[in-house]
C-alpha cells in the first residue's frame, strides 16, 4: 500500500524497491513496472541548489502516490528516476493512459518559496506474467524501455513486453568495445577542412571521431557514441577528444598552421561543472591559447532554455573560446533565444546546401541565416558543399565559409597538414570555380 512521505529517506531506494518488485511478483498473475525519469532535473539542482531540488523530488513522489492511488508500489530507482509497480495488469492501453494521466497531472506547477517548476518526464514501461518472472531481466527490460523513451524524437514514452527483442547484449558488447578502444588507442581524430569560399584557402577544421576497429577497420563512431551515452561515458570520450584536439593544435603550429579547430561537444559535457577548469588545464598543459578552440553545439542544445547552458556558454565565451551552432535551421530555431546567445558562428545545415539548386526556398533560408549572422557579428558556414554550382550560389548569397566533399572529406592529421599547407585546394582552383 502506498503512503505519503515527509522525507526522501522513507521512499524505498533502488535495492529496497527491487525487493518489493520481486515480492510483488509472487502475489499476482501479472506485473507492470513504469520507470519515470524527471527530464533535465540537474538544471534545478544546479540553478536552485540540492535542498530545493530534494523538496521538488519529494513533492513529485507524493503526487505520484496521489495520482496512482493505492494499488501501486512506488520507489526511487536513482536520484531523479522513480519506479511504479502496477499489480495484476499488463494491459498496454491502461499503461499508456497512466502515462497520459501523469503528463496531464504535472502540467500544474510545483512551488517552493519564489521558485516554480513544471516537471516533464521520460517514461519506460515493461509488462510481464508472474509465472515466468525473473527480477534482473524484468528491471533491465524496464531500463531498456526508458533508454528508448529518452531517444524517441517525438514521444518520450516507450513500452516493452518481456518477449520484445532488445539489443542489450549488443549494447553490453559496445560498452566493452568502448573501454577497449579508449585503453588501446583505437580512437583517432580526423579533420574536415573549413574553407574560405572566395580564396579556397583552408582556414580551420572540424574534428571528427573515427574508430580504428581491430577487425572491421576504420569506422564511423555512431554505435560507440551510443554506447557512451548509454553507460555514462560521454564525458570520458568528450575529454579524450578535447585533449587530442589540443595535441593536434601543437602539431599544426609546428607546421606553420595557426588555425582554429572545432570540436563537437555533447550535452553531457555542457552540463558538467568540470568543463571550464578542464579546458583551462589543457590550455596551460599544451601552451595553446583557448581562442584556437571552437566548440560546436547542436541547435537543440544551444537553444534550450536552460540556465545552466546559458551560464556555461557565457563563461566559455569570456574565456575566449569560440562557440558555433551546428545544423542551424534543421530543428526549430528559437530566434529570440539565439539573439541573446554570444555566438561566433552559425553552421547552416547541409540539407539546405545539398538541395540548394533544387528548391529556391533553400536559397532564401541561407540568405536569412546570412543576414542573422551579419547582424550578430558571427561567421556563417555552409556545410555539405559538394558541387561547383552550390559554391557559386553561396558566393552570390555572401556566405564566406564552407566545408564539404567538394573540398575534402575528413582526413587524418598528416593528410590534413599537407592539404592545409597548399595555397589552393587541389581540384578546385579559382579558375574552375
Amino acid at each position: 500500500m502506498s503512503r505519503m512521505h515527509s522525507t526522501l529517506a522513507t521512499i524505498p531506494n533502488r535495492y529496497a524497491f527491487i525487493n518489493t518488485i520481486d515480492a510483488s511478483a509472487h502475489q499476482c498473475h501479472s506485473l507492470s513496472l513504469m520507470l519515470i525519469d524527471v527530464v533535465r532535473f540537474s538544471d534545478v539542482t544546479t540553478s536552485l541548489g540540492i535542498t530545493v531540488g530534494d523538496r521538488f523530488l519529494l513533492e513529485i513522489a507524493n503526487r505520484l502516490h496521489v495520482l496512482f492511488n493505492k494499488e501501486v508500489r512506488i520507489g526511487r530507482i536513482s536520484g531523479d528516476v522513480f519506479g511504479v509497480v502496477f499489480l495484476n495488469t499488463s494491459n498496454a492501453t491502461f499503461l499508456r493512459d497512466m502515462f497520459e494521466r501523469l503528463v496531464e497531472h504535472f502540467k500544474t506547477p510545483m512551488y517552493h518559496d519564489e521558485h516554480a517548476f513544471i516537471a516533464d518526464f521520460n517514461v519506460g514501461v515493461v509488462q510481464g506474467r508472474c509465472d515466468e518472472f525473473e527480477i534482473t531481466a524484468f528491471v533491465s527490460r524496464a531500463e531498456a524501455a526508458l533508454k528508448q523513451a529518452k531517444e524517441n524524437k517525438y514521444e518520450n514514452y516507450y513500452a516493452l513486453s518481456m518477449h520484445d527483442k532488445t539489443e542489450t547484449g549488443r549494447s553490453l558488447a559496445l560498452k566493452a568495445d568502448l573501454k577497449r578502444a579508449l585503453s588501446q588507442n583505437e580512437l583517432e581524430l580526423y579533420y574536415q577542412p573549413k574553407v574560405d569560399l572566395n580564396t579556397l584557402n583552408v582556414i580551420g577544421a572540424e574534428c571528427l571521431l573515427r574508430w580504428n576497429h581491430p577487425l572491421d577497420g576504420v569506422l564511423f563512431p555512431g554505435p560507440l557514441i551510443e554506447a557512451a551515452e548509454s553507460y555514462n561515458m560521454m564525458n570520458e570520450l568528450g575529454y579524450w577528444t578535447l585533449e587530442q584536439a589540443f595535441r593536434s593544435l601543437v602539431e599544426l603550429e609546428k607546421h606553420g598552421l595557426p588555425i582554429t579547430l572545432s570540436v563537437n561537444i555533447s550535452p553531457t559535457q555542457l552540463y558538467d561543472n568540470h568543463l571550464l577548469p578542464s579546458l583551462k588545464l589543457l590550455s596551460e598543459t599544451y601552451s595553446m591559447p583557448l581562442d584556437r578552440v571552437e566548440l560546436e553545439l547542436t541547435e537543440d542544445v544551444a537553444l534550450s532554455n536552460s540556465l545552466m547552458v546559458k551560464k556555461q556558454l557565457d563563461e566559455l565565451r569570456a574565456m575566449g573560446i569560440a562557440i558555433s551552432v551546428d545544423d542551424f535551421g534543421k530543428g526549430y530555431s528559437n530566434l529570440a533565444y539565439i539573439r541573446d546567445l554570444d555566438l561566433t558562428a552559425l553552421k547552416i545545415d547541409k540539407t539546405f546546401v545539398m538541395e540548394l539548386t533544387d528548391h529556391p526556398v533553400n536559397r532564401a533560408i541561407i540568405e536569412a541565416a546570412n543576414i542573422i549572422g551579419k547582424a550578430k557579428g558571427c561567421a556563417v558556414i555552409a556545410e555539405g558543399v559538394e558541387t561547383i554550382k552550390q559554391l557559386h550560389i553561396l558566393r552570390e548569397v555572401g556566405v564566406r565559409q564552407g566545408q564539404g566533399y567538394l573540398f575534402s572529406k575528413a582526413v587524418p592529421l598528416g593528410s590534413f597538414i599537407q592539404l592545409a599547407q597548399r595555397d589552393i585546394i587541389v581540384g578546385t582552383s579559382p579558375r574552375q570555380a
